[in-house]
């Protein structure tokens, strides 16, 4: 017993240093059970918690742990040799099951929230630095078990396998979208506008009853309005406010203007990504796309986006594209205003579409460096064109069809 005293002035830097370890594995399974017990909740009825990296968190409870279990068998083995080595094994077991495991995991029953604050803020350092070594821990862990994964199988197509067939398109729908997400930064708003010639837009210049038609047959919300020429853009018309007005053509231009807002210009160089964003922050839903020199040169609107994230949202009455016109032999008559991107994306086509022409007619009048006329033909890489239609100096319709090569 007289010895005890003296063991612990020689050895009282190692008995702190196991102190601080026990005390670091159990804040971090502290932290960790918080944070799991958290994740577990149904979602919307807690407040949102800080996020922490999972796998920081693992790594750094277990090297608490097995430092503590290093430090009780060398300061047993000092104390008391050979037997000494288990016997401090053994209480190290003891002290981590007691105070780094079953502790902590209890006392975070009750407010799992203050223990999620408290590893935000007090180790978020540690977390810092361990976590890129966590993270090749992981990945070496997952190649471990990446040849006991269990292999694909190939299932027959019978009434029976609905579920399965359902699951591989929820798969594809996923992969689509994260594709569509991953691409909003590589696309910018010049290569989704609506093409200022096929912008729906009021005139104020046209007769009050020639604008009534035109918002009765118009099928959009929301309209540029501006004075003869488009690049004259005034404000946007949201036509949920006259609706009413319409049926009795009690229209006047005072009630046009009160019902509209000041249009929001975007330049044409913008990322999807970054216009997202300013949709949400300026609370808008269209914007009208100009050039370096302000040039309008058409709009975008926050459904174009979201269509380039998901596809396209097409009506239940219309479910194919209406520039296309599938013919009995394959081949497909498009319009020439069509865009290529929506071309590309309904016939899982490849035709050039970046940085360059947006429309069908425009491609093919990039390609023959001309006016295009009809009865010409073409070939763009495995895609074969005949102009079948021109008017106003553009190809109207065009004969599109591929061929293997």
């Amino acid at each position: 017993m007289d010895s005890l005293p003296l063991f612990v002035q020689l050895h009282a830097p190692l008995l702190g240093c196991l102190a601080l370890a026990l005390l670091w594995a159990a804040l971090f399974t502290a932290v960790d059970s918080a944070r799991q017990q958290l994740n577990a909740q149904p979602r919307g009825t807690e407040p949102a918690a800080p996020a922490l990296p999972a796998q920081a968190l693992v790594f750094g409870a277990s090297l608490g742990k097995l430092l503590v279990f290093g430090l009780g068998c060398l300061l047993g083995q000092r104390y008391s040799g050979e037997h000494g080595f288990w016997l401090g094994g053994l209480m190290a077991a003891v002290l981590v099951l007691v105070l780094a495991e079953y502790l902590p995991r209890r006392m975070v029953r009750r407010n799992p929230e203050a223990f999620v604050s408290l590893g935000a803020n007090l180790l978020k350092l540690p977390l810092t630095l361990l976590q890129p070594l966590a993270c090749l821990l992981d990945g070496i862990a997952k190649l471990i078990l990446r040849p006991f994964r269990p292999a694909p199988t190939a299932v027959a197509l019978h009434p029976q396998n609905n579920d399965d067939d359902d699951q591989d398109e929820f798969e594809a729908q996923r992969h689509g979208l994260l594709d569509g997400l991953r691409s909003l930064d590589e696309i910018t708003v010049n290569d989704i506008l609506v093409p200022r010639n096929e912008v729906d837009g009021i005139n104020l210049d046209d007769p009050i009853e020639r604008i009534i038609e035109q918002l009765i047959v118009s099928r959009h919300t929301r309209l540029p309005v501006f004075h003869n020429d488009i690049n004259q853009v005034e404000a946007i018309l949201n036509t949920k406010l006259i609706s009413h007005l319409l049926p009795h053509a009690e229209l006047t231009l005072e009630a046009i203007a009160a019902a509209c807002y000041e249009p929001y210009f975007v330049p044409e160089s913008t990322p999807l990504q970054m216009q997202l964003l300013n949709f949400h922050k300026q609370q808008r839903r269209l914007g009208v796309v100009v050039d370096e020199y302000g040039e309008v040169l058409g709009i975008v609107t926050l459904e174009d986006i979201l269509e380039e994230i998901v596809g396209e949202f097409e009506d239940e009455q219309s479910p194919q594209n209406p520039h296309i016109h599938p013919q009995a032999d394959g081949r497909f008559v498009i319009e020439g205003a069509a865009s290529l991107r929506e071309v590309n994306r309904s016939l899982g086509w490849h035709l050039p579409c970046d940085g360059g022409p947006k429309t069908l007619n425009g491609l093919v009048t990039e390609a023959l460096e001309s006016i295009p006329a009809s009865a010409v033909c073409l070939k763009i890489g495995r895609y074969r064109l005949e102009i079948l239609e021109t008017e106003d100096n553009c190809a109207s319709k065009v004969l599109v069809w591929t061929v293997t090569r």
